[in-house]
């Protein structure tokens, strides 16, 4: 239905079979449309910034708890994980009242250092930065969980060699695990990416996209053309464009996928 209504003038009172075909049009005035370039923008800065900050974290975090007792790593594994399984609207209002101006935990935090209070979610300059800080400042349960059934897979007897020619730990931790973990690393890189363009609750939740459209992802700016504006032909299109930029993303996962070798 998305790829029909993308190519046609629809109407709700006419339906799909009897709306007017328009060609690309609706790709058109799509990537004329600065809300469409904002959202864009916004989600890729989004992408660059979050996804690889939370697979660092995960990969320290996961490091930190392999070294504990098996016993240890199952509450940590429960007390990273748990909080991941409360409903995205819950995380996102709480984050609203950790950003309030007047009386939120952040502007506390800069009161208490001597800060000027910051407007975050109000501000064009600030709302995007907040909606990633609300994901970031979490740590990524999954993943960890992910990192660690890998790290429980490595042979010992790499470490037991390396050892024996004077490694330190950081060098078996770097030339050592890292590199095996790849298979890991590039599943969490790619799920992370295509999570990162369906970014949705927050920023209905926190800032309807806006102020502007400072705070605009893809994921709401199709919502917002076809539950706010009607016009489902635009959204249709935009959902084809995202549907494009996962499967590139999926084939490239495949390809290279394919040329790890796995243990």
């Amino acid at each position: 239905m998305a790829v029909i209504i993308a190519f046609e003038n629809y109407s709700m009172s006419t339906g799909i079979f009897g709306s007017s075909f328009n060609g690309f049009n609706n790709f058109t005035l799509l990537f004329s449309s600065p809300a469409f370039q904002a959202a864009l923008l916004n989600t890729i800065i989004f992408t660059i910034v979050t996804v690889p900050y939370g697979i660092v974290i995960a990969l320290i975090l996961a490091t930190l708890i392999n070294t504990f007792s098996p016993s240890i790593q199952t509450i940590f594994r429960s007390a990273f994980y748990l909080p991941g399984v409360i409903s995205g609207v819950i995380l996102s209002m709480t984050w609203i009242w950790i950003f309030d101006p007047s009386i939120g935990l952040a502007n506390d935090v800069l009161r208490f250092l001597h800060l000027p209070p910051i407007y975050w979610l109000e501000s064009p300059t600030t709302s995007l930065l907040s909606i990633m800080l609300s994901g970031m400042l979490m740590a990524p349960g999954g993943s960890i969980i992910l990192y660690l059934a890998a790290m429980s897979k490595v042979p010992k007897e790499y470490y037991e060699a390396a050892e024996l020619d004077g490694a330190s730990s950081f060098q078996k931790w770097f030339y050592i695990t890292v590199p095996l973990l790849e298979p890991t690393t590039l599943y969490l890189l790619v799920m992370g990416t295509i999570g990162s363009f369906q970014v949705f609750t927050s920023v209905y939740i926190m800032t309807k996209g806006g102020p502007g459209y400072s705070s605009n992802l893809l994921g709401y700016d199709i919502y917002n053309r076809a539950f706010n504006n009607f016009n489902f032909g635009q959204a249709s299109a935009e959902a084809l464009i995202l549907w494009a930029i996962v499967g590139v993303i999926a084939i490239f996962e495949f390809r290279r996928f394919s040329k790890v070798v796995k243990f």
